[in-house]
């Protein structure tokens, strides 16, 4: 959206429409701005919501499990959870045999992983980013 149609939609003229959203930014209210991607036209095919569990639970065991996510580009969310389950992943793949090798090749045998317990996705009804904004 355009700032002339932002200010538009909020009441204001462009100027100063222009002038807080730049403050949000610097601010960090405002984190990015993304293109919607359609991830089967790019050619993946396969997401995977992954639970895994830690054998220790010590910040830097978590840290560097965390740290060891984040080299794995098909990770594309990881969300630090409470309860039996230390971790839950968001993984995309190309197809199951690829989600297989990452699968065991650079999670199952992650340093302090206990275990993994995988879904895949059947469809998807609803995905939004950000944060309900009235």
């Amino acid at each position: 959206m355009t700032n002339v149609d932002l200010a538009e939609r909020v009441g204001l003229t462009a100027p100063p429409c222009l002038r807080r959203v730049r403050a949000l930014e610097e601010a960090g209210a405002i984190q990015g701005y993304h293109a919607a991607l359609d991830p089967a036209s790019l050619g993946y095919t396969i997401t995977v919501f992954a639970m895994v569990s830690l054998k220790s639970q010590a910040e830097a065991d978590l840290t560097a499990f965390e740290q060891h996510v984040a080299t794995i580009p098909e990770v594309r969310e990881c969300h630090m959870l409470n309860g039996e389950i230390d971790f839950i992943l968001k993984i995309v793949a190309t197809d199951l045999r690829s989600f297989q090798e990452l699968l065991t090749t650079q999670l199952t045998p992650a340093p302090n992983v206990s275990h993994v317990k995988t879904s895949l996705t059947i469809r998807t009804s609803k995905s939004l980013p950000g944060i309900p904004v009235g």
